[in-house]
C-alpha cells in the first residue's frame, strides 16, 4: 500500500475529494465546523505530502479546520465518533494522537507555539531533521499575539513555515495579472534565487546604485501582497490557490528548502465542494446536524435560547438609553449582537478576534459617559483578564460584561467550557456578579445593569434556561436573592442562573419521595444577600448548592467563606463542577456523567437526608 508522498498529482486529488466527502457527510450527522474545514482540504494534503508529521510540530490555529489531518493520521475509522462522548474531539488533541503536536481551541497561538518549537529545536540541535509548520487563518490575524510572535520570529530568523490560509482575501486581493504572474514567480526557486543573488551583489554595488536597486525593489514589493511579512524579516510566498494541491506542493517544498522563517499566503474558499457553504456564510462555519440535499438543519427541539434573549433585551435597552453601546469579538451572531450591528452600526461593533482590545476600548467609552455591554463567550473571555482587572476594576468603570456561553457547552469540549468565570472574576475589586434565570429575569437584569455603578458581569447559559417560575418575584436590586419556596424541611436548595432552573427540577423530585425542600434564586454571587442567608440558618441546616461553575472558586466556595465569616453550624453541600476540564459530547451526557442531572442530584440528596 503506498504512503502519501508516493501519491501522484491525480491520486492527491482524488484523495482530497475523498476527504471532503467524508466530511461533510459526518458534520451533517455530527454537527462541527464545516465550511472551514472542507476549504482547507488541499492544504492540510499538500502539508502531509511535503513535512513530516512524525517529527515535524504540526500546529494548527485554533484547530477547528484539523479535519482532514485527523483523517489522514490515524483516525479515519472513527471519524464519525465526532464531537460526541468519548469520540473524535472537533479540535486537536496530543491525548488522543501523537499526530496532534498541541492542544487548541482558541485563537492566535499557533505562531507563538512555532517559535517556541523552534526553539526548542534550535537547542536541541535538531534543525536539519524537524521543521515547525503552523496553519493559521486570516481571521486569526486580528489578534495580537500574533504580531507578538511575529515581531520575535523576523528578529531571530529561525525556521519556521506559517501557511496562512486566506478565506476572505482579507489580508491582500491579487491586482490581476501582474498579481498573479507576481505570485507564481515568487513561489518558485527562480525567484527566491534571483532575491537571495540580488541582495548579495547590493553589498558591492556603489551607494547610488544600491540606492536606486534598493528603491526598485521596494517598489516591487508594494505591488504583492508581501510586503508586511518582508518587513518583519520573514519571507513570503503567494499569494497561492489554496485548491491547486500541484502549486501547494511546490510552493512548500520551496519553503522546506529555504531554512528560515516563511510565509506562503494561499487563497482558498470557505464551503469548497458544498456549493450552498461556498463563500462567507457565518452559519455554514459552525453547524449542527443538517441535511446534505438541501442543506436545511435538523431540528432539535430546543425552546428560544438565552443568547436570543439577551439580543432582544438589549435591543430593547438601546431603543431606550441612546448611550448604550456594545462589542463583540468576532462572535457577532454567537453573542446575539447581529442585530444591534445592523440596527445601530455607530454604537455596536465587532472588533474580530481581539477581546483585549474590545474590553479596554469599551472602557473608554464609559470613562466618557457611555454604558458599554461587553458580550463575549465565558472561554474568551479568559483572554481579556488583565484588561477586565486593569482598564475596567480598577477605574471602577461602568460596563456590563455578557458572559455568553457559561457552563457546559456540549461538543467544543475543554477549550470552551464555561466553568471558570464564577472563579475568576469573583476575587476582583469592584465587580459584581449576576446571574438571570429566564427571559424576564434577563430583561431585569439587563435592565439593572444599565444603572448599576461600577462594573458588573452578567453570565447566561448556551441554549435555553431551564424551567423556571412563571412570574419574577420582585426585581432586582443589588446583592439582593429571592426566597422561591419555603418548603418544609431543614434543607435548601440554592441555585444561582441557570442552576435555578435546575433546583426546580430537583425540588420535584424530591417532592415526589415526600421531601419539600426550600429554594433560593442567589442572582448575585458577589455579593451575597447576606441578611437573607443569615436568616436561613435558622429554618435550614444544609444547603445544596447548583450551579453551571467550577467548585474550586465558584457559588458553593463563596458561601463556605461566608460561612466561615459569621461561624455558621450549616452544612453546605456544592454540585458544582469537580476539579478537572470537562471533555466534549452532548451537554446532557456530559452532566449524567459528572452526575449532575436534576435526577442524579435529587438522588443524592435524598441519600444524604437518609
Amino acid at each position: 500500500m503506498k504512503t502519501l508522498k508516493e501519491y501522484s498529482i491525480e491520486e492527491l486529488e482524488v484523495y482530497c475529494e475523498q476527504i471532503r466527502t467524508k466530511i461533510i457527510e459526518t458534520v451533517s450527522h455530527n454537527g462541527g465546523h464545516l465550511s472551514s474545514n472542507i476549504g482547507a482540504v488541499e492544504l492540510i494534503v499538500a502539508m502531509h505530502y511535503v513535512f513530516d508529521v512524525k517529527k515535524d510540530p504540526f500546529i494548527f490555529d485554533v484547530s477547528h479546520q484539523a479535519y482532514t489531518h485527523k483523517l489522514i493520521t490515524d483516525r479515519w475509522e472513527r471519524f464519525d465518533t465526532l464531537r460526541e462522548l468519548d469520540g473524535i474531539s472537533g479540535y486537536t488533541r496530543p491525548d488522543e494522537s501523537p499526530y496532534d503536536y498541541f492542544v487548541a481551541g482558541h485563537s492566535s497561538t499557533s505562531i507563538s507555539l512555532a517559535v517556541g518549537a523552534a526553539k526548542a529545536i534550535a537547542l536541541k540541535n535538531e534543525q536539519s531533521e524537524r521543521l515547525p509548520v503552523a496553519l493559521i487563518g486570516d481571521g486569526s490575524l486580528s489578534a495580537g499575539m500574533v504580531y507578538e510572535a511575529l515581531n520575535e520570529l523576523g528578529f531571530r530568523r529561525y525556521p519556521v513555515v506559517i501557511i496562512l490560509n486566506d478565506n476572505k482575501m482579507s489580508i491582500a486581493k491579487p491586482i490581476g495579472a501582474i498579481s498573479k504572474f507576481l505570485s507564481q514567480a515568487m513561489a518558485g526557486e527562480f525567484y527566491q534565487k534571483i532575491k537571495k543573488t540580488t541582495e548579495q551583489i547590493l553589498q558591492y554595488l556603489p551607494e547610488s546604485a544600491t540606492y536606486m536597486a534598493k528603491k526598485f525593489e521596494e517598489g516591487f514589493k508594494l505591488i504583492t501582497p508581501g510586503i508586511l511579512f518582508e518587513e518583519l524579516g520573514i519571507d513570503y510566498i503567494g499569494p497561492i490557490d489554496g485548491h491547486d494541491v500541484e502549486s501547494l506542493i511546490r510552493a512548500m517544498q520551496s519553503a522546506r528548502s529555504l531554512k528560515k522563517p516563511v510565509i506562503i499566503h494561499t487563497q482558498t474558499l470557505k464551503g469548497k465542494g458544498y456549493e450552498m457553504a461556498e463563500g462567507y456564510y457565518e452559519k455554514w462555519h459552525g453547524v449542527g446536524p443538517f441535511d446534505v440535499a438541501s442543506g436545511e438543519a435538523i431540528k432539535q427541539g430546543v425552546g428560544k435560547n438565552a443568547t436570543t434573549m439577551y439580543s432582544e433585551a438589549l435591543i430593547a435597552l438601546a431603543k431606550k438609553y441612546e448611550n448604550v453601546v456594545g462589542v463583540t469579538a468576532a462572535m457577532p451572531s454567537g453573542t446575539g449582537l447581529s442585530p444591534l450591528i445592523q440596527s445601530y452600526p455607530n454604537r455596536f461593533w465587532d472588533v474580530a478576534i481581539a477581546e483585549q482590545h474590545a474590553v479596554t476600548s469599551m472602557c473608554a467609552m464609559a470613562k466618557e459617559g457611555f454604558k458599554p455591554y461587553i458580550s463575549i463567550y465565558s472561554t474568551f473571555l479568559q483572554r481579556a483578564y488583565d484588561q477586565v482587572i486593569h482598564d475596567a476594576c480598577i477605574m471602577n468603570l461602568n460596563v456590563v460584561f455578557a458572559i455568553d456561553r457559561a457552563g457546559i457547552v456540549g461538543e467544543d469540549g475543554e477549550t470552551h467550557q464555561g466553568a471558570f468565570d464564577i472563579a475568576y472574576l469573583s476575587a476582583i475589586p469592584n465587580m459584581t456578579l449576576m446571574a438571570p434565570c429566564d427571559e424576564q429575569s434577563m430583561h431585569a437584569a439587563l435592565e439593572y445593569a444599565y444603572n448599576h455603578q461600577g462594573p458588573i458581569a452578567i453570565r447566561y447559559p448556551r441554549g435555553a434556561f431551564l424551567p423556571s417560575l412563571p412570574s419574577m418575584p420582585l426585581p432586582y436590586e443589588y446583592g439582593k436573592a429571592a426566597l422561591l419556596k419555603k418548603g418544609t424541611s431543614r434543607h435548601i436548595i440554592l441555585g444561582y442562573g441557570n442552576g435555578v432552573g435546575k433546583a426546580l427540577v430537583v425540588a420535584k423530585a424530591l417532592e415526589e419521595k415526600g421531601i419539600e425542600v426550600g429554594i433560593v434564586d442567589l442572582r448575585f454571587a458577589k455579593p451575597l444577600d447576606e441578611a437573607l442567608l443569615l436568616s436561613l440558618k435558622e429554618s435550614y441546616d444544609t444547603w445544596y448548592v447548583i450551579s453551571e461553575s467550577a467548585k474550586i472558586g465558584g457559588v458553593g466556595s463563596l458561601l463556605s467563606a461566608f460561612k466561615e465569616k459569621y461561624t455558621l453550624y450549616v452544612k453546605i453541600k456544592s454540585f458544582e463542577y469537580e476539579d478537572a476540564f470537562i471533555t466534549h459530547g452532548a451537554t446532557h451526557l456530559i452532566e449524567e456523567r459528572l452526575g449532575i442531572t436534576p435526577q442524579q442530584i435529587a438522588d443524592k440528596i435524598l441519600k444524604d437526608i437518609y
